[in-house]
């Protein structure tokens, strides 16, 4: 019954997410999760993303990419969406980030103007456990956040300090000193879930 009712709730949450102006992101990472048996496909030459946990490193392949959004894989049925250098939804990690959604504009996009403005950020996550039981879904929590940049050893570091219901956290951003772009991070992905460390390769 409850998985029933789960996959009945789906629609549902993509027309209001659609409404919403956003992509409801967790269905599209169900469209191209690799089955336990088939590996990722490789994809020489192209670009690679790296996953590290508290156990073990997982390395993604590029499978589907919108503007700044990109979709990767791994083996085993893992997903992650990025929209730029933010995790927006995981799928194959335990608790899932199900959805994101920011409220105006991303201060990631400019790094090199967060050395000398500070910035502030809301968004609405939402939040599923691997079983995808109605009982473990948490939907609209709003997370706060406030943005600030130095320069160390050669790089731009972002912190990113946060306070949501699920708790404070703070993510971390390291950016190249000359572009701004953001080369490797530390990000919250779950109150249930520990943060993750994520190198563009």
């Amino acid at each position: 019954m409850a998985r029933r009712l789960a996959s009945a709730l789906g629609p549902v949450l993509a027309l209001l997410l659609a409404a919403c102006g956003d992509t409801p992101v967790a269905e599209a990472l169900r469209g191209v999760l690799p089955s336990a048996e088939a590996p990722a496909p490789p994809s020489p030459g192209g670009p690679g993303l790296l996953l590290t946990g508290p156990r073990q490193s997982i390395v993604f392949t590029l499978a589907q990419q919108t503007g700044n959004r990109r979709i990767w894989r791994a083996e085993g049925g893992i997903a992650v969406a990025t929209d730029g250098p933010r995790i927006i939804a995981t799928a194959g990690l335990g608790q899932m980030l199900t959805a994101t959604r920011q409220e105006g504009p991303e201060p990631l996009d400019d790094v090199l103007a967060l050395l000398s403005n500070p910035a502030s950020t809301r968004r609405t996550v939402d939040l599923a456990g691997a079983s995808r039981e109605p009982a473990t879904m948490r939907f609209g929590l709003v997370i706060e956040c406030r943005l600030t940049a130095s320069r160390r050893f050669g790089e731009i570091l972002v912190r990113e300090e946060c306070t949501s219901p699920a708790g404070a956290f703070v993510n971390r951003f390291w950016a190249d000193p000359e572009t701004g772009a953001v080369l490797r991070s530390e990000q919250w992905v779950g109150n249930e879930a520990p943060a993750v460390t994520m190198e563009m390769r």
